[in-house]
């Protein structure tokens, strides 16, 4: 994926993010969110690394993912999340096993589109 795709996927997809806080509600809207942060991990693999294999992309962003989602166990992005909302949105605070698999959706959808990508290109 070129840079500049990249980049105008990672604002569409913040975009969609937005939308779906501001227009929906409850598990839709949670799982939604969870789904879309790694899909935005992805794009930003992509973007550091444009001539990455959309497996190792995808892997990459739901590795960094999952980190995340476990390091909310230790309570460090839940302090961090009390003083930023920076932080908040990019860490999160509170575990949520149900995400880890969200995420993996995630990932395997945007395996999808970047392997769909590659093979256009040839």
């Amino acid at each position: 994926m070129a840079r500049g795709v990249a980049a105008v996927a990672a604002i569409g997809i913040v975009a969609a993010g937005l939308a779906v806080r501001a227009g929906a509600d409850g598990a839709f809207a949670k799982y939604a969110g969870s789904t879309l942060y790694t899909v935005l991990l992805c794009t930003l693999v992509a973007f550091c690394a444009p001539r990455a294999r959309p497996l190792v992309v995808a892997a990459t962003a739901l590795g960094l993912s999952w980190a995340v989602e476990f390091a909310q166990l230790t309570g460090v992005p839940a302090e961090l999340s009390a003083h930023s909302t920076a932080a908040r949105l990019v860490l999160g605070s509170t575990f949520n096993a149900p995400d880890l698999f969200w995420y993996a959706v995630g990932a395997a959808g945007a395996w999808a589109v970047l392997r769909a990508a590659a093979r256009a290109r040839g």
